[in-house]
């Protein structure tokens, strides 16, 4: 259970930052969809959190930050090249690979 709470969390964290991508790229007045965004990626940053607050209980630290921070990195460039337009470069793909991989590979040297 602490490992889908940990997948859960690394999930929110990609949805936390495109919020904040998109509450940045909605200008800066207080617009309507400013303001849903910025409550989207608070309520995804809390969500986060306390989800990989949970996972904590049972998993160590250090795996759980490094594999919630790598869900993070990997996920967010992947939404950064298929919603935002970023380039995605055979090796920037290859650099998410080696993310991916350190992420099951602590979770195979954690059984």
């Amino acid at each position: 259970m602490s490992w889908l709470m940990l997948l859960a969390a690394g999930v929110l964290e990609i949805v936390f930052a495109w919020g904040l991508k998109s509450a940045s790229d909605a200008g800066c007045g207080a617009t309507q969809a400013r303001i849903a965004f910025i409550a989207l990626t608070l309520a995804a940053m809390a969500g986060s959190l306390a989800l990989l607050s949970g996972a904590l209980r049972q998993l160590p630290i250090g795996t759980a930050y490094a594999v919630w921070s790598g869900i993070g990195a990997a996920g967010t460039a992947v939404v950064g090249m298929l919603l935002l337009g970023e380039a995605a470069s055979a090796a920037r793909l290859g650099c998410i690979g080696l993310i991916v991989g350190g992420v099951i590979g602590l979770r195979w040297a954690s059984s």
